[in-house]
């Protein structure tokens, strides 16, 4: 069986993204399996995998939006901004009121300078701070621009608040809420966290290891996956001949029709006329498209 095309995952709590490849590679029986951005251990929820040929498509996924549904838990900080971590601050009685948290949130609504959490993949003179930060040498992480395009109070009752994010990739959740306990004087970290959308993806996508796991013991593991031809749905498509087909995958440019609307889009995807995706064309001249990726 052909396996090939993104596997959206429904990540559970405890496991790192990581593991999740590693179980998707068994399942898949292919080394050929990449993330489209890491989940937090205790994080649950949406993580698109890239598998078999579609992995080289991952490099086009870097920059998708996501979306996050999530507690904050107020009263004490702790070193790695979520629940997992070492309390840092004194236990204290949170006093604020919901519009002052509200007031508090709006400060981190729209584009903003984020300092990532000292706990994160972020490298500091080619180490990773989080192995810094294990043996408590001290982490300065500079300021990341990201942009919040979403930051709802969906409920509040005194000692958390539960909140609806959509952000840019790199924004970091924890962070948010480390820094609105500073803000309110009492300490806060992240309890829960869950992705709801990566991207395109979102939670009906999403499949759980058991039903992977039973789709695989069935070999109708490849009814998960979404096929290469239907991701990035924001390239337009454009079918080609087998002969134009075989000429792309050597690497020619290819040209389409000026009368066609995706004719000026700066990358299209070439698709065979067995319906799969062959290249990502770029434009080079009014038309004309050059394969820059040949799956």
């Amino acid at each position: 069986m052909v396996v090939d095309g993104v596997l959206v995952v429904d990540k559970p709590e405890g496991i790192t993204s990581h593991d999740v490849v590693d179980r998707v590679r068994r399942l898949t029986k292919t080394r050929k399996v990449g993330h489209l951005g890491t989940l937090d251990p205790f994080a649950t929820g949406v993580l698109p995998l890239v598998v078999g040929r579609a992995t080289r498509l991952a490099q086009f996924f870097s920059d998708s939006e996501k979306s996050y549904e999530g507690c904050i838990r107020f009263g004490w900080a702790t070193d790695t901004y979520d629940r997992d971590g070492t309390a840092v601050s004194a236990v204290t009685k949170p006093g604020f009121t919901r519009q002052q948290l509200e007031q508090s949130l709006e400060e981190f609504r729209g584009v903003i300078l984020q300092t990532p959490p000292p706990f994160s993949a972020k490298k500091v003179s080619g180490t990773r701070a989080y192995r810094l930060a294990r043996k408590q040498i001290a982490v300065e992480l500079a300021p990341v621009e990201v942009e919040v395009y979403e930051l709802s109070l969906v409920d509040f009752q005194d000692e958390w608040a539960r909140v609806r994010v959509r952000c840019s990739a790199g924004t970091y959740l924890r962070s948010i809420a480390h820094d609105v306990g500073q803000r309110l004087q009492c300490g806060a970290f992240l309890e829960t966290l869950r992705r709801t959308a990566s991207g395109e993806f979102v939670e009906k996508d999403a499949h759980t290891f058991p039903d992977l796991e039973k789709l695989a013991a069935d070999e109708r593991l490849d009814q998960a996956l979404i096929p290469a031809s239907q991701v990035l749905p924001e390239f337009p498509s454009t079918s080609v001949d087998a002969l134009t087909a075989g000429q792309i995958r050597q690497g020619k440019d290819f040209r389409l029709s000026p009368f066609l609307a995706q004719s000026r889009a700066k990358y299209v995807k070439a698709i065979s006329p067995e319906g799969e995706l062959i290249a990502i064309g770029e434009a080079r001249l009014p038309h004309l498209y050059h394969p820059i990726l040949v799956l």
